[in-house]
This record gives C-alpha cells, sequence and structure tokens, in this order.
C-alpha cells in the first residue's frame, strides 16, 4: 500500500485517458458507457483478450518502466523483492515464479496499467490513432471502421503483444458486427462480453415509443448464472424460521449491488434473470403459511400484490420491466 501511495500521484496523470481499471474518479460504468457509445458509432470491435495476462508479466520490462518515473532506491527494491517472493499454495507448497505479479495485491493493479500503457496504449495511439479503445486492467475492446482494419490491427497487436511478451488469446480475441437497424449484412460474430455485460443487438424503444434494434449491453449471461446460483445457495425456501422484512434484509446488500452494477445498462434484462428470487419466495411462503397450500395462483397474486404496496423491499423489484 505504501508503494502504491508513492507510484499513483507519479503515474496517473501520465495514464491515458480510455485506461478505466483501478484509477482514481473513473468506473467500469465509464467504459461500459463510452463503449456503447462507439458501438454505435463504428461498425466494427476487435475484441481482445491477453492471455494470463498477470501470470506472463515480463519483470524485466516491467521494472525498465517502473524506473523510467522514478529512482527511488526502496521503492524499486521493494518492488523487487516482492515481484520474486515465492506463493504460497493453500497445501504450504511455495511455488517459485519467473514472471507474473500476484492477482489480487494492492500495487498490482498500478504496476498492470503501467506495464499497458506502454505495452498497449502508447502503441495504439501511435501506430493506430484513428482506432478507440476502452481499456480496463487487462480487458480491452477497439473500435473499427471495417473488417479490414480490425484484422489488420489484431495481426499487428499480436506482434506487439508478442514483443512485449505476451500473447493474444487465440479463441477468445474475436472481430466482431456491431449490427442494428441501420446496418446491413449478416456476420457470424455479432456479440462480444465486456466488464460482465454482453452486447449485442437487442430490441430497445427510442423517445417515441417506437421500437427498434440497437446494439446495446446488458447483463452477460455468465454474471446471470453466478447470480442464480448465489440465490439457489441461500435456500430462501427453507428459511420459514425468517419473516419477510427479515429475509429482505439478510440479501438485501448482495441485491443493491447487483442492481447497481449490472442494472445501469438495460435493466429489464437483470429483471429477468432475478426473477429466480420471486419464484423461491413464492416457495417460501407455500411453507411458512398453511393457508397458501396448493393454492398457485394465490400465492403469486400475493407476490403481485406485496410488490404493489412495497415495490422496494427487494432491490431487483425497483428494476424497469422494459428498456428504453
Amino acid at each position: 500500500m505504501v508503494v502504491k501511495r508513492f507510484l499513483e500521484p507519479i503515474l496517473e496523470p501520465k495514464f491515458d485517458k480510455d485506461s478505466y481499471g483501478y484509477r482514481p474518479k473513473k468506473s467500469a460504468h465509464d467504459a461500459l458507457s463510452m463503449a456503447r457509445q462507439r458501438c454505435w458509432d463504428y461498425d466494427w470491435v476487435l475484441d481482445l483478450d491477453i492471455k494470463s495476462f498477470f501470470d506472463d508479466i515480463d519483470w524485466e520490462l516491467l521494472m525498465r518502466a517502473v524506473r523510467r518515473h522514478t529512482d527511488c532506491k526502496w521503492v524499486l527494491l521493494y518492488l523487487e523483492r516482492w515481484l520474486r517472493a515465492p506463493v504460497c499454495m493453500p497445501d504450504g507448497q511455495l511455488i517459485h515464479r519467473e514472471k507474473g505479479t500476484p492477482q489480487g495485491a494492492v500495487v498490482s493493479p498500478v504496476l498492470a496499467n503501467l506495464f499497458l500503457h506502454y505495452a498497449f496504449d502508447l502503441w495504439m495511439r501511435r501506430e493506430y490513432p484513428d482506432v478507440q479503445f476502452e481499456r480496463y486492467a487487462d480487458d480491452a475492446i477497439c473500435h473499427c471502421r471495417s473488417e479490414a482494419q480490425a484484422q489488420e490491427l489484431r495481426l499487428a497487436l499480436e506482434k506487439r503483444l508478442a514483443e512485449c511478451r505476451l500473447r493474444l488469446h487465440p479463441d477468445k480475441t474475436k472481430i466482431v458486427y456491431c449490427k442494428d437497424a441501420n446496418r446491413k449484412g449478416t456476420f457470424p460474430e455479432r456479440t462480444f462480453d465486456f466488464l460482465g455485460y454482453t452486447f449485442r443487438p437487442r430490441l430497445a424503444i427510442n423517445r417515441r415509443g417506437e421500437h427498434f434494434v440497437s446494439f446495446i449491453p446488458a447483463v452477460s449471461k455468465k454474471a446471470a448464472v453466478k447470480m442464480r446460483r448465489r440465490v439457489r445457495a441461500w435456500r430462501l425456501h427453507w428459511r420459514s424460521d425468517l419473516d419477510l422484512d427479515a429475509i429482505a434484509e439478510w440479501v438485501c446488500h448482495v441485491l443493491r449491488g447487483w442492481v447497481n452494477y449490472y442494472g445501469r445498462f438495460y435493466p429489464s434484462q437483470l429483471r429477468d434473470e432475478l426473477r429466480t428470487i420471486d419464484k423461491f419466495l413464492v416457495r417460501w411462503l407455500h411453507r411458512k403459511y398453511k393457508r397458501f397450500r396448493g393454492h398457485t395462483m394465490k400465492k403469486w397474486e400475493w407476490l403481485r400484490s406485496l410488490k404493489r404496496r412495497r415495490p422496494d423491499l427487494f432491490a431487483h423489484w425497483t428494476l424497469k420491466p422494459m428498456a428504453g
């Protein structure tokens, strides 16, 4: 933390405006908002995946980048010692490393941003100044005018990252067509994931109430699966020892976190994904009160009535039923 507090004020003014990961006054939502706008402006996206980035960071190149910004001996000493320290596994085994930074360490995001500032950001501004991008740590997408430009950029980036001793994932890196109502043609890749959201063609409504197809983000299937697994693990339907307010208080912090993050764009998708909670509440009602047993419609009517009377009881009930 001491090293992070020393380096961050020095490095932060140097970092690119489209680098969003783990930076003051920047967020994942900022990156997603910019990506959404640029997907409307540009027809093609190069979705990048750097294979095992944190495990493959080259120490020599990283320390060379650090020395370009500070010659403070104690900072350099502790960084080198920290990078070379063996990793203790859960079984007690010590693993000696020759490259990489441990994920989860306090100073890792700053060092990762510094490494990619030179390996990617500055290189992009110099070699492809007309290509816009958003980068969040090692997760990045580039916006291209044409498929040919995206293919050229992919090949160039493979060479550039190889020079920096990194690799693009051959299967996860892909070129995507941002299909919407105004873009013609059919192409195999029309969807990509970025920061827990899936960008793809979706039905939207304009200000005049007209339906159209837009290329916009919504909570990804991968994120939704993790949420549903968490909900199932709560086993709400077995908690007949709790009243409704106690259940709401028990899960409220997690639900608010999901809604605040995944409900920012196209909230109706998140609302649909979290209907699992409503099903468990109905099953909880069945076990809690004998008078509801055997009356499926009555239980769902009770739930709809509860939503009207107390719409803020569960955070996902506040989500809009249809995207605008």
